[in-house]
């Protein structure tokens, strides 16, 4: 290789897409010409009218002031396993092997899905779902294999999808719940029915509950590890959403159900978690701010959600060619666009003429044939509205 030969880069990162950050790109070129821009593209509550708990705050304080700020042990500091047991044990979720803290629960997805697949197997992933998981598939040469989500029943898994999907080189069921994008909460029956499919295909559920706080109309959340304490399940949560501490990067993950048959994958997960040192030190001091706490800053959060779901659900399901699922938790929607051309090159339409951003649907997966959008109803009402306003008015212009 002579002087000024270009570098390449590795083939793995080929086929890494995240359309949530990707579209970004775009909307920063529209930006340029002075257009205001309405972003409910990225679900960050901290950038509108949301803050994180003070608890929070003052115990990450406290242990920066208290000088922990070396290294923490590999898996996480003793007090943040312990209230992460104690909140897996109020979930109902026993039979627990390992806990360990992340980088976000990002991280915690990366490292279990690096010590699981090998080149060319595949796990079952949701499609709508969030666009982290197949972007780890991709880098690890690995195999997408999506399942679908039904919109006509309130976005619930299909049970007979999932089934039909599991191959000889299948390795694991994700969950996401309440799921991102969608904002649909999954029934016991549901659970039981991919506990039950796990069980006999020899497969690892893997629960992202990220959002199981927060959930409308009375809602309950149900962990899907607690159903069954003999299921090999991996469950992930952390402090962005819920707690709304996104820029924070604390994440876990709670390995439960029969040792014999984790012991392996348990122990490839530590290595890597010894190889990257640890979770960042002083702010796993909020973990049991957070989990032990009285969740006092949820009422108010909820009440605002609840009325910009409202809002959302009302204001798309009047917008001619648009239909809109109900959420039932988290902080999206997943409106449905009848349209002659793909979403993506709709939504890019949208974003110039408008400046109103938002995800396309074939980001996080869709039924083929389909076409959808991601809606991030985190911002003010008087934002939720004019973005809303313009979205119909483009509809009705361009449709």
């Amino acid at each position: 290789m002579g002087s000024g030969s270009v570098i390449k880069a590795a083939s793995r990162t080929e086929h890494v897409r995240y359309a949530v950050r990707d579209i970004v790109v775009y909307a920063q070129e529209v930006a340029k010409s002075g257009k205001e821009m309405l972003y409910l593209n990225i679900g960050d509550p901290n950038v509108y009218d949301f803050t994180t708990p003070q608890p929070l705050i003052d115990a990450a304080y406290k242990a920066m002031m208290d000088n922990k700020c070396g290294y923490s042990p590999s898996s996480g500091i003793p007090q943040a396993i312990e209230s992460i047991e104690r909140y897996a044990a109020s979930k109902g979720i026993s039979n627990i092997q390992d806990i360990f803290v992340t980088t976000g629960g990002s991280e915690g997805i990366e490292l279990l899905l690096t010590s699981l697949l090998e080149e060319g197997e595949n796990i079952l992933t949701p499609a709508p779902g969030y666009p982290l998981y197949t972007a780890v598939i991709a880098k690890l040469k690995a195999v997408e294999n999506p399942y679908y989500l039904d919109e006509s029943n309130d976005w619930q898994p299909s049970v007979e999808d999932i089934r039909s999907k599991i191959n000889h080189k299948t390795r694991a069921i994700v969950l996401i719940n309440p799921n991102n994008p969608t904002g649909s909460n999954y029934s016991r029956e549901l659970l039981l029915d991919v506990i039950k499919l796990a069980k006999e295909n020899g497969l690892v559920i893997i629960a992202d509950e990220i959002y199981d706080k927060l959930l409308f109309d009375g809602q309950e959340h149900i962990s899907i590890a607690s159903l069954d304490p003999e299921c090999p399940v991996v469950t992930f949560n952390g402090l962005a959403k819920n707690y709304v501490g996104p820029g924070w990067r604390i994440g876990w993950g709670i390995v439960s159900g029969p040792r014999d048959q984790l012991a392996d994958l348990i122990d490839a997960v530590n290595k890597l978690l010894r190889a990257r040192l640890c979770a960042n030190h002083p702010l796993q001091f909020a973990i049991p701010a957070a989990l032990d706490g009285d969740d006092a800053h949820l009422p108010e959060m909820m009440k605002k959600l609840h009325s910009r779901r409202d809002l959302t659900y009302t204001m798309m399901n009047q917008i001619d060619g648009i239909s809109c699922v109900k959420p039932g938790g988290a902080f999206y929607a997943f409106p449905k666009l009848e349209i002659d051309e793909n979403d993506n090159t709709f939504i890019k339409a949208l974003i110039k003429e408008t400046g109103v951003v938002v995800v396309p649907g074939d980001g996080f997966g869709q039924v083929p044939g389909t076409k959808h959008f991601r809606i991030v109803f985190l911002p003010p009402e008087d934002v939720l509205k004019r973005a809303y306003n313009q979205i119909g008015e483009f509809m009705a212009k361009n449709r």
